[in-house]
């Protein structure tokens, strides 16, 4: 056999067999390996809208989990401010490569549902779309998939008006978000009432009003960091 064909295959062979990620640095351009991959779905509670890049809860949680050993990449991100789950689900359906699987998922959406008045039961169905998908993109499948609560903007000033309505509808929609989770077996974590206590707390809002500030991405990761890391393959 040809010594050249012998060493390529050798660096194909050796190439399969790694499970780092090769992620670069948005600000320095230097190519660093990770160990674990990480898709976030969602929409502006996701994309961060009114903080900066590194406030957004999803890089904190990769940040989070570095710091205690775990070589999680920096998120690829699929979310856009105002973002239905038929927004998400058609870019996901789009953008996402069919055969690149992640270590961890996380899915949030719906707020955008309930503001632009879509019924519940479209939500419904649109969602099981968006689970069976990341499971699809999901190493692990249902074991490296999470989803977090659609949190309650009524107690914003850009919601207070409405408080009452708002907090109704978001449990509803939130009742059938955790129901979804559960018929795929994905673990659900309700940081709603942690977004209630910006009512009391003007510093856990963005400047816009309507938005959580970082210090609320913060407490949002506080509430899951102690299981994620569970979640990861070794």
């Amino acid at each position: 056999m040809n010594k050249f064909y012998i060493i390529f295959l050798s660096f194909i062979i050796i190439g399969c067999g790694t499970s780092n990620v090769i992620s670069e640095d948005s600000e320095t351009g230097n190519s660093y390996a990770m160990d674990y991959s990480y898709l976030a779905l969602g929409d502006s509670y996701t994309i961060g809208e009114s903080v900066p890049e590194s406030a957004r809860w999803p890089v904190q949680l990769a940040v989070r989990l570095r710091e205690r050993g775990y070589k999680v990449a920096p998120p690829k991100i699929i979310a856009k401010t105002g973002w239905t789950t038929g927004n998400l689900l058609s870019v996901m359906r789009s953008e996402l490569n069919y055969t690149r699987k992640f270590d961890l998922v996380s899915i949030l959406i719906g707020v955008n549902n309930q503001y632009q008045g879509k019924s519940i039961e479209a939500y419904e169905k649109e969602l099981r779309e968006i689970f069976k998908l990341a499971l699809n993109h999901s190493k692990q499948r249902e074991k490296g998939v999470f989803a977090v609560s659609i949190p309650d903007y009524g107690v914003t000033p850009f919601g207070q008006e409405n408080a009452e309505t708002i907090a109704t509808e978001i449990d509803q929609f939130n009742a059938v978000f955790k129901k979804v989770a559960g018929e795929f077996e994905v673990d659900f974590y309700n940081i709603t009432p942690i977004s209630r206590e910006a009512a009391r707390d003007d510093a856990l809002i963005a400047p816009d009003g309507l938005h959580p500030s970082e210090l609320m991405y913060r407490y949002w990761v506080d509430e899951i960091i102690d299981d994620i890391p569970q979640m990861l393959p070794r």
